[in-house]
């Protein structure tokens, strides 16, 4: 896990010999295409500044997408749409849509009434810039831009493929899916946090694991992919969605907040249910390594054309943000 040695789980993937900075400096170019493409698709697909029926509301709109967010969901929607020949454009508006409805998450759980928090990436959160009012207002607009974006036949020409992205979306963002999760979370916590290990799983794999999800199912839906590679692209993300949240929790409880671009720290001061609280952090660092490993190796029938996949598994445990 230092990027030194052999990549977990090449046992059994047999195509990356070393995670090296080479590897590292490869996947970051690729986030950073892919995050370019992202940001100009959501850039035109946005009202322009001034713009929109409220030039306040646009303004704010802009301000919680353009915040420096990783775009995690919208690589692994260009990574896993690549393994099918999806072209790019397609996967970059599939991709806007996700961090629509990702951010009007992000926008909605800062407020007062949910984590009461004050800095998001580094700047002071939506409701804090402007009002809770407006806020609000953000989370409700991206949420419907989210659905119109993938409705549209610029997304994909043929109408089947777009309706099932959309109630692919509708389910991973609704009561079964993150919004489920942060009822849970909010019900957990009301009680005083979870004491058992299925219990967190279940309500991460709701509230974090269902948009990873999604994104993997995207760009297979994208690409007409068949049943058995939806199969090995739904395990990957369903272990690569719990390492992804143990690695959060790391941060929240060992990182730094410059570093994180967040307040650390506030789980355990608001008693949240978490894994390194049940666990402690080794514990919950050996899980983030097994799941890595249970994450590239559900990509073993896949060629390099993977590899973006295979490498972001290891970033993923080893962020520190």
């Amino acid at each position: 896990m230092n990027g030194s040695g052999p990549l977990p789980g090449d046992d059994q993937a047999g195509l990356l010999p070393i995670f090296d900075a080479q590897a590292r400096a490869a996947l970051a170019g690729r986030i950073e295409t892919v995050s370019a493409g992202v940001e100009a698709a959501m850039d035109r697909l946005l009202p322009p500044q001034g713009g929109g029926a409220s030039p306040r509301l646009t303004e704010a709109l802009r301000y919680a997408v353009f915040a420096g967010g990783k775009r995690l969901r919208p690589f692994l929607i260009a990574a896993s749409g690549q393994l099918f020949d999806v072209p790019a454009d397609r996967s970059f508006r599939a991709g806007a849509a996700v961090e629509f409805l990702h951010t009007y998450s992000l926008v909605h759980d800062d407020l007062p009434a949910m984590d009461d928090d004050d800095l998001r990436r580094g700047r002071p959160t939506t409701h804090r810039q402007y009002d809770e009012a407006t806020a609000i207002l953000v989370g409700d607009a991206l949420l419907t831009l989210a659905f119109q974006v993938l409705a549209e036949p610029a997304t994909h020409p043929e109408g089947g493929v777009r309706a099932d992205l959309v109630l692919a979306l509708a389910e991973a963002g609704g009561a079964g899916g993150m919004v489920g999760g942060q009822m849970l979370d909010i019900e957990a916590e009301a009680a005083g946090g979870m004491t058992e290990l299925g219990a967190i799983g279940r309500m991460q794999r709701l509230k974090t694991g269902a948009l990873i999800e999604f994104s993997c199912r995207a760009g297979a839906i994208l690409g007409g992919a068949g049943m058995e590679a939806r199969t090995a692209l739904r395990d990957y993300a369903r272990a690569l969605g719990l390492a992804y949240q143990i690695a959060d929790d790391l941060i929240d409880a060992t990182g730094d907040a410059t570093a994180a671009g967040k307040a650390v720290g506030k789980d355990a001061a608001r008693g949240k249910a978490t894994f390194v609280g049940l666990m402690g952090v080794d514990g919950a660092r050996a899980e983030a390594a097994r799941l890595m490993d249970m994450a590239i190796a559900a990509l073993g029938a896949f060629d390099d054309r993977a590899d973006d996949l295979r490498r972001l598994a290891i970033h993923v445990v080893t962020r520190d943000r």
